[in-house]
């Protein structure tokens, strides 16, 4: 669901230099982003991780804070009465929602910032934040998701079927995001997904004006550089 915005938010959206870049990354349920995305923030020196909130239960393993901030579904209707998240959604019937706070902090600081959300999620951002970069995972078969997410044990049978039953529909809306990952070998995947976001920093219109002092000492003969 998307939250409204207004028309301050709409202009810092805008991709400006001194701003973080915003990394919108999704894929169906056990299509592998989460470890894609540890690996790349292993990697990437700079680079935070929006922390979600989510009405599900945790996994083996899974510490709250740190793949999600686990809330009772009343504590979450609280937090979308009071207008506290980016987007919120519906998945796989639990509910799950990007902190407004957290990747305003992050942006205007200049701090680039990675989102893990599923595609309702990604959706939302992209419509709100024209500036983000979007980043779709795509497992190379379906048999092969069945197999991660039957190898995760993570899900009841139900919770199982209901995830694979979504996945096809899930993958429709990969032509919607500017660049896609096929996850068929974790380590070029993550490879790919550094890359991405390498390409993105060195983009002209976010590094301007450091752009700008290189070429003048060439021209003027500096050879100290402002900081």
């Amino acid at each position: 669901m998307l939250s409204d915005v207004n028309e301050s938010e709409a202009h810092t959206a805008e991709a400006t230099e001194g701003r973080g870049i915003l990394f919108v990354v999704s894929s169906p349920s056990g299509g592998g982003k989460g470890t894609l995305i540890q690996r790349v923030l292993n990697k990437v020196p700079n680079l935070s991780y929006s922390v979600s909130f989510t009405t599900r239960a945790p996994r083996n393993g899974e510490e709250n804070g740190r793949e999600y901030f686990f809330v009772a579904p009343e504590k979450f209707q609280d937090m979308v009465t009071a207008d506290e998240f980016l987007e919120w959604a519906h998945v796989h019937g639990k509910r799950y929602g990007t902190h407004r706070g957290q990747v305003a902090r992050e942006l205007s600081a200049g701090r680039d910032i990675i989102l893990e959300v599923d595609v309702q999620g990604a959706a939302s951002i992209r419509a709100l934040m024209a500036a983000s970069v979007s980043i779709f995972i795509l497992p190379p078969s379906f048999e092969i998701l069945r197999q991660r997410l039957q190898a995760r044990g993570t899900d009841s049978p139900e919770e199982l079927d209901l995830r694979l039953r979504n996945a096809p529909t899930e993958l429709q809306d990969y032509s919607a995001f500017q660049y896609v990952i096929i996850n068929d070998d974790v380590d070029r995947a993550a490879a790919e997904m550094t890359a991405i976001v390498q390409a993105e920093r060195a983009r002209l219109s976010r590094q301007g004006t450091r752009v700008k002092q290189v070429v003048e000492a060439f021209t003027t003969g500096e050879t100290k550089l402002d900081k």
